[in-house]
């Protein structure tokens, strides 16, 4: 009986659960960082123009490919999640096709985004970093070249397989893209964002069930779709060899890792990497930029050194873990899916919100994190 009862803590150490929790936490500090370099690099290129750089850390980045959501956004975008969401549910077999299709194209783009950094390296000793010309199509280093040939030969594979290994690499992608293309430009809009994403999963994995008598969230991220491949040949009118075999596809919308027995699988949605890997994104960048303005906005005379020297990444990156090993014990006690940002959004943020409150910094992170109050020259002059 007893160790019945504790089954759900053995199974904490299961392999799919340890690899859930080690490749989200990857996901989230590299996605970070690589969007944190690429503040570097618009800030080098600014530099080399002769134009202010001070959109490196703020709003108004120059990089076009960069979105920032503002406090709209972060209100509607709930609610165009949930529309979405009803239109899967109610319209799959009409709209899953073009969903898998575009669906493919977007994680192809991702992974490439992903590959590039090793690309780089393995292409730098033989190729100089010149740009080919492939006339409308754009201008293409070598390195880039070569993370987009992969990433489609992967996609490719998946379509042809549809192996849950490939899946969760084109899963990884879109993840580390997400987080490093999306920015939150302060602690009032996370707050916003974060909190309706809450109440979003909330509704849909605990009250669907009552409404639409089915638990949308969980149908709708667990539906597989049909191979564009199958129905192209049954769309042809080919012969059974023609494509008539390929699998059914399970859409990169999430994680999933077989357990050592193979009994069972892990499965965590992006959202629960993505959304909380924002605002990791924003705390890693106002750690840096207060690393850089370090002598502008001193702490409280009675706060203590080893508090100020704690960082709010490393505060809300761990506060992430613990949210993720209680939303874990939860969905084993309960044994039944449950809304991951129910437990990630309050361990992510109140740490936060204590911490900024304790250091003096939650006024300015709130509004204008990245803005001097006297000039943006001395923070550019650093």
């Amino acid at each position: 009986m007893a160790e019945q009862g504790y089954s759900w803590a053995y199974s904490l150490v299961d392999s799919s659960q340890v690899s859930t929790f080690l490749i989200s936490i990857l996901l989230i500090v590299y996605g970070s960082f690589r969007s944190l370099n690429m503040d570097f690099e618009n800030q080098d290129k600014d530099k080399d123009g002769n134009t202010p750089a001070a959109g490196s850390f703020n709003n108004n980045n120059p990089n076009n490919s960069i979105q920032t959501i503002d406090s709209t956004q972060a209100l509607f975008l709930p609610i165009g999640a949930s529309v979405s969401l009803l239109v899967m549910f109610f319209f799959f077999d009409s709209v899953q096709v073009v969903f898998t299709i575009c669906t493919a194209v977007l994680a192809t783009i991702a992974f490439a985004f992903l590959l590039l950094p090793m690309c780089q390296y393995l292409t730098r000793p033989c190729s100089p970093q010149n740009k080919i010309s492939f006339g409308c199509c754009g201008r293409f280093t070598l390195a880039e070249l070569l993370s987009f040939s992969l990433s489609v030969m992967l996609v490719l594979i998946w379509v042809l397989t549809g192996h849950w290994l490939l899946m969760d690499a084109l899963a990884m992608g879109l993840c580390v893209a997400m987080i490093a293309f999306v920015r939150l430009p302060s602690l009032k809009v996370s707050c916003l964002l974060l909190s309706g994403l809450l109440i979003y999963d909330v509704f849909w994995v605990f009250f669907s069930a009552y409404i639409f008598n089915s638990n949308v969230m969980v149908k709708v991220a667990t539906q597989p779709a049909d191979n564009p491949l199958d129905v192209l040949s049954r769309k042809l009118h080919l012969g059974p060899s023609m494509g008539r075999d390929v699998p059914r596809l399970s859409l990169p919308g999430k994680l999933v890792f077989p357990s050592s027995t193979g009994s069972h699988f892990s499965m965590l949605g992006i959202g629960d990497i993505v959304m909380p890997g924002l605002l990791l994104c924003f705390v890693l960048r106002y750690d840096n930029y207060k690393k850089q303005a370090s002598g502008e906005v001193p702490g409280p005379a009675n706060m203590s050194g080893r508090m100020q020297r704690v960082s709010y990444f490393h505060c809300t990156l761990i506060g992430y873990f613990v949210g993720l090993l209680t939303a874990t014990v939860a969905s084993r006690i309960h044994r039944a899916a449950q809304p991951a940002l129910l437990y990630l959004v309050p361990f992510t943020l109140l740490p936060l919100l204590t911490m900024a409150y304790l250091k003096g910094d939650l006024r300015r992170m709130w509004s204008e994190p990245f803005h001097s109050k006297a000039s943006s020259s001395r923070f550019l002059e650093v």
